[in-house]
């Protein structure tokens, strides 16, 4: 704990007062050993009594360190006159009170819950050691005005914190002390990022086609004007350029409207095992063209869950495309339903089995992210947005349901959808 010493309100009287009572208790104890009566051993006795009450109140009146209740009281009294330290501790942001020698002399819990244990009186300096802070400190000690920016900390874990330093004025006069505020906002600059990864992913994607067709465009106009072979091959190539943008285009509004649609407008009881067939059934050209069987595992049953139907459909379009395109040298997919008793209640899990090559470990937990492809040789020669996966994730979580990915490389993937039942999704 730090010690705030107040100077001036430290008297040295107290201390006069008890050296002027021990001389006159060791006089009249002197005077009663010598002559022995009544009064002057009353006169001891009370001298003795005086001694050890003005003892007593200078002991009190001596420096010693406070409490963080007392710092915050004497700190705020003359700001906030109810402030106290359960307000103080009730900040949701992490604050500390450094006093005008740069030292702590006060943290709420926010902020030792997020910068750990503080020992009060350290110098803020040697703890925060981002040349920011001493720049802040100074500003704010030297102009008596709030200093912003942003702490950015790579250990334990990489994050950015943005730190508000704002002078301490009681009453009409410049204490010296100055709050310290820090606001963690790493989920804002990753989110930054991603959009940005996004917006540079998405551009990418479609130059690469644009790039193609101007291309073609050119050399129809330029060299081949004349060639209706050349023209035919270009004009192909040039369709499938195209086709590629709309599936990118069609997959980015997908993710749009994912986004900004509530579930719960139109969510309805349906069963999945019909939306599995449906989905199944409008895959079978993209199964012929791989060479892929696909086998449905889950028969006449029924399994019930509340949903937005074109959504799962999509879903299990995907899955059952992905598998298909990217597992094709296993020459067979395995589509199953199930049903699993989950604690009190149950769960339907839709799987979705390929017996390709398979995915290496690493790239697992990025499958789900916007444009990301794991580095296989079949990942490069399939045409696709490297948006299905992400649109099956968020179709998923607002289905309040889970994904899982397993896989081995040589042993094929595997897709799973887990599905809460209706009935706990009514209660």
């Amino acid at each position: 704990m730090s010690q705030i010493n107040e100077a001036g309100n430290q008297s040295q009287m107290p201390w006069i007062a008890v050296a002027f009572i021990v001389a006159a208790f060791g006089f009249e104890l002197a005077g009663l050993l010598n002559e022995p009566n009544l009064i002057r051993a009353a006169l001891t006795g009370l001298a003795g009594l005086a001694t050890i009450l003005i003892w007593r109140i200078a002991y009190g009146l001596r420096a010693k360190p406070l409490s963080t209740s007392e710092q915050i009281s004497n700190i705020a009294s003359n700001i906030v006159p109810t402030f106290s330290q359960a307000d103080f501790d009730a900040l949701p942001l992490a604050v500390l009170i450094v006093d005008s020698n740069a030292q702590i002399i006060a943290a709420n819990k926010s902020a030792s819950d997020e910068f750990g244990r503080f020992d009060f009186g350290t110098p803020l300096l040697l703890r925060f050691r981002a040349p920011e802070m001493r720049q802040s400190y100074q500003l704010v000690s030297e102009r008596f005005e709030a200093a912003h920016f942003e702490m950015h900390e790579r250990v334990p874990m990489e994050r950015w914190i943005r730190v508000d330093v704002c002078p301490v004025q009681q009453g009409n006069s410049k204490s010296g002390n100055c709050l310290i505020m820090f606001r963690d906002i790493s989920e804002s600059r990753k989110l930054d990022r991603i959009r940005a990864d996004f917006v540079a992913n998405a551009s990418h994607e479609l130059r690469t086609p644009l790039a193609s067709i101007s291309g073609f465009i050119d050399t129809l106009r330029g060299p081949a004007k004349d060639d209706e072979n050349a023209r035919q091959r270009f004009l192909g190539i040039m369709q499938e350029q195209a086709n590629r943008m709309s599936r990118l285009i069609d997959d980015l509004l997908s993710l749009s409207r994912l986004e900004m649609r509530s579930m719960t407008d139109d969510a309805e009881l349906l069963n999945l095992a019909s939306i599995t067939n449906e989905a199944i059934d409008s895959m079978q050209p993209v199964a012929a063209d791989s060479a892929v069987e696909i086998e449905r595992r889950y028969k006449g049953e029924i399994f019930m869950i509340r949903g937005i139907r074109d959504e799962l459909i999509q879903v299990v379009e995907n899955l059952v495309e992905n598998a298909c395109k990217y597992g094709k040298s296993g020459k067979k997919v395995i589509v199953e339903i199930e049903r699993r008793k989950a604690d009190d209640a149950s769960e339907i899990i839709l799987s979705v089995r390929d017996f390709g090559p398979g995915i290496e470990a690493e790239h697992i937990p990025r499958l789900t992210e916007r444009f990301y492809r794991a580095n296989t040789n079949s990942a490069s020669i399939q045409k696709g947005t490297g948006l299905g996966l992400a649109i099956v994730k968020h179709i998923v979580t607002r289905h309040r349901g889970r994904l899982s990915i397993a896989s081995k490389p040589g042993k094929g993937s595997t897709f799973a959808i887990f599905f809460p039942e209706t009935d706990k999704l009514n209660k």
